[in-house]
């Protein structure tokens, strides 16, 4: 796919208007350097002139003293453009790092189950930094370069029509070669930079696993894929580099010839008595200068290459649009406190390669997973929900946070009697409440306070420490060094299992939902820490709807109501006391059996 300039200027105008002072600034130390240098060749052939004329030493000391403080500012100059110039572009990629980010946390999660995070990594982080000088310069340096190829080729023809003749033709010569040559390579690096992110997904994928991997002897293949990737990335960079080079010896060899030319008719003007000595050595000067701004607008052309291949796939990327639609004309918000809960006839099946199991992550093909799924929540109920491993019992869940949507059905909330179907429900205002711990807690390297309140600055410590203490979590706090100010580890390292999981019971007391989902941990705890989450869930239900994926028999015993999933569909759905005293009933054998034992 070919990249029109009109698509590179928007992208330039976007992001460096917020910046505009600072690229005029930019454009006029760049101009500047390109005025000096322009000047100091004029000084250098007055001085060539004047020495072989016999002038006095002092009147060339001075003019060597000039052409000596001209080039000491240029080289100042050069450095404050640079410096400003990284500047400018860090200033800019970040701001398109931002962008998508921001658009990527709101896709729904089919884009995420779809996608890696090494993958998301390379392509927010790898594609926009190869925007860096595109963004910084450019613009800037094309046109400086293009004024200073003109102010040569005037500064030619004042001198001789015939040199200047012959390097004009040979610039248009080499300026419809770079035109003509500007996307040779544009789907090559584009290839690259798709074949870097499928590998530093795959560097993700398997250092996260690296324990099952070695436990199963895995390495072997591991290895035979990671080799399989690098020749992939290795080839496809080959051939983004040979089109490159394609077109830098194709401006080479012009340069060259450029050059010869322009020696040729200097050395006969001089020869011919047309010239001085000094003029030749300005032609020559010039001629240089010639090689430089146009090798300087190739190498821009193939930054703006590369830059194409990272464009397309941001854009590619900002285009992408979630599933999960904001509501048109959103109902009024919820209604603090307990919600009702109701499904009516829903039906949801993954898309291709998303995952189809209860938190297994496995990719799949489309395979319906809830089957005309209908039940109802009073407010304040607590729902203790069964269902063996691949029943549909986190899908359900996910349902409620519109993390996906039925594909056939409805799933509402509200007050009783006054129920809503969720997707007329602003996100924001759904997600504030409605309330999830996971057994699987993400932590962040940061502070409690910030992980408590995630980085809400507008929730005040004396509300905070008084969630950590309903949960029976002050004596944890007292043991941190610098209290709520301790800086935690990524993935929680250094909490037990135990830990992390009140902390996320203290996000939830924070948020205070209406309705709150728990999938209790399976994992065997210690006495104290079972404990104190038992005391957290039940302060946790407390005035509150609840959806708790049940594995122990002492969370059934706190449920209202019990709820068993087979196969995506209701296998049974009553008042717990009723089923466990019905023969017939199968959450009566299974209270006989053991959930331990049944439900894995």
């Amino acid at each position: 796919m070919k990249t029109s300039l009109g698509q590179y200027g928007r992208l330039w105008s976007t992001y460096l208007t917020p910046q505009r002072g600072t690229v005029l600034l930019l454009a006029v130390l760049l101009f500047g350097n390109i005025g000096l240098q322009l000047f100091n060749p004029q000084v250098m052939r007055q001085f060539i002139d004047l020495a072989q004329a016999g002038a006095a030493p002092d009147v060339l000391v001075r003019i060597a003293l000039l052409f000596v403080g001209v080039a000491l500012l240029q080289q100042v100059l050069s450095v404050f453009v640079t410096w400003m110039s990284e500047n400018v572009g860090w200033a800019a990629t970040n701001a398109l790092r931002g962008d998508l980010v921001a658009h990527c946390i709101g896709l729904d999660m089919s884009f995420h189950n779809a996608h890696t995070p090494g993958e998301m990594i390379e392509r927010i982080d790898g594609d926009v930094t190869v925007l860096s000088a595109f963004f910084s310069q450019f613009v800037i340096q094309v046109l400086g370069n293009g004024l200073l190829l003109v102010g040569v080729l005037v500064l030619l023809f004042r001198e001789d029509w015939r040199v200047g003749l012959t390097l004009t033709a040979f610039t248009l010569i080499a300026l419809v070669t770079l035109g003509r040559l500007r996307n040779i390579a544009v789907p090559h690096w584009a290839a690259e930079r798709q074949a870097n992110a499928e590998f530093f997904g795959f560097l993700e994928e398997r250092l996260a696993g690296t324990e099952d991997i070695r436990s199963s002897a895995a390495e072997p293949y591991v290895l035979r894929a990671f080799h399989a990737l690098m020749r992939t990335q290795m080839r496809t960079s080959l051939k983004a580099a040979l089109m490159i080079n394609v077109l830098l010896n194709t401006i080479k060899v012009l340069t060259a010839v450029g050059t010869a030319a322009a020696l040729g008719i200097s050395g006969y003007l001089f020869l011919s008595g047309h010239v001085t000595l000094g003029t030749v050595y300005l032609a020559f000067h010039y001629t240089t200068m010639l090689e430089r701004p146009i090798d300087t607008i190739t190498r821009q052309m193939q930054e703006l290459q590369k830059a194409g291949a990272g464009m397309l796939r941001a854009r590619e990327l900002l285009g992408t649009t979630s599933r999960i639609q904001e509501a048109t004309r959103p109902v009024p918000p919820l209604p603090d406190g307990p919600l009702a809960v109701t499904f009516e006839d829903v039906s949801f099946s993954y898309a291709d390669g998303q995952s189809a199991a209860d938190g297994t992550g496995q990719a799949t093909g489309k395979e319906t997973v809830l089957h005309d799924l209908s039940f109802s929540l009073r407010p304040g109920t607590v729902l203790g929900l069964l269902g063996r491993t691949g029943s549909g019992k986190t899908t359900l869940t996910r349902l409620l946070f519109r993390l996906y949507d039925p594909d056939a059905g409805s799933v509402r909330l509200g007050a009783a009697g006054d129920l809503v179907d969720i997707r007329q429900v602003a996100l924001d205002d759904l997600r504030r409440h409605v309330g999830m711990v996971t057994q699987n807690i993400q932590l962040f390297h940061a502070t409690v306070r910030d992980n408590l309140t995630f980085f809400d600055p507008t929730v005040g410590d004396a509300r905070i420490l008084q969630a950590l203490e309903e949960l029976g979590l002050t004596e944890w706090l007292d043991t941190l060094p610098d209290g709520l100010d301790t800086v935690l580890e990524s993935g929680g390292s250094g909490l037990s299992a135990g830990e992390a999981q009140l902390l996320a019971f203290t996000r939830i007391f924070l948020k205070d939902p209406g309705l709150v989902i728990l999938d209790e941990a399976s994992s065997r705890l210690d006495p104290v820490t079972e404990r104190l989450i038992e005391r957290a869930v039940e302060k946790l239900v407390r005035n509150r709807t609840a959806i708790i994926i049940a594995h122990r028999l002492g969370t059934v015993e706190r449920a209202d109501e019990v709820m068993i999933l087979q196969d995506g569909r209701v296998g049974e759905h009553g008042e717990r006391a009723a089923l466990a005293s019905d023969p017939a009933s199968h959450f009566r054998r299974l209270l006989q059996a053991g959930l331990e034992d049944v439900l894995v």
